[in-house]
């Protein structure tokens, strides 16, 4: 698939069928999304493949906060990808001060950017993902386990799609550039 296409044709996939991604697949997967620009090129960026039933049900009921329509996305999905985030690196400078204005929230940045990346690199694969907004970071990194000194930046639900959904309304270049 050639990038220009791959970008334009990724969707927010919340329906999978029950067919499980393998693990070389999802190793690749993470070797691509290693390729992501990181602040300093610190690579803070880690990746957690869930594929158990049980954490998967208790993050769908326990996770999301409540918020129904990721109750739902998650229950259907067989794998999930946590991304986390080494904690106090991206954005700090050795003697821990910020080298931002953004502080501590060029972290997310970064994790947006593999978040991205990984989900463009499984798209190209077959693969259907959304990365989900709506989670408890603590909740899900008690259930999954997240090594100390890391925080859950997001959750990717992931498998093959049972459809490619639509593409929704784009907003007109025009919106949303600004020339000076």
């Amino acid at each position: 698939m050639e990038a220009l296409e791959c970008i334009k044709t990724r969707r927010s996939v919340r329906k999978f069928k029950e067919d499980i991604i393998p693990d070389e697949v999802i190793r690749e997967l993470v070797e691509l999304a290693s390729y992501s620009p990181s602040w300093k090129n610190t690579q803070t960026i880690r990746y957690i493949s869930v594929s158990d039933p049980e954490k998967i049900k208790k993050i769908a009921e326990e996770g999301v906060m409540g918020f129904a329509l990721n109750e739902k996305t998650v229950s259907r999905a067989h794998q999930l990808m946590v991304v986390t985030q080494k904690n106090g690196i991206c954005g700090y400078e050795r003697d821990g001060s910020f080298s931002t204005s953004k502080g501590a929230g060029w972290e997310m940045f970064d994790a947006g950017i593999a978040a991205q990346t990984f989900c463009l690199a499984a798209h190209e694969k077959g693969i259907g993902t959304v990365i989900l907004g709506v989670f408890d970071d603590k909740k899900v990194g008690e259930i999954v386990g997240v090594p100390e000194g890391q925080t859950v930046a997001t959750v990717i639900a992931m498998g093959y799609p049972v459809f490619a959904p639509e593409m929704p309304p784009r907003k007109s270049v025009d919106d949303l550039l600004t020339i000076q």
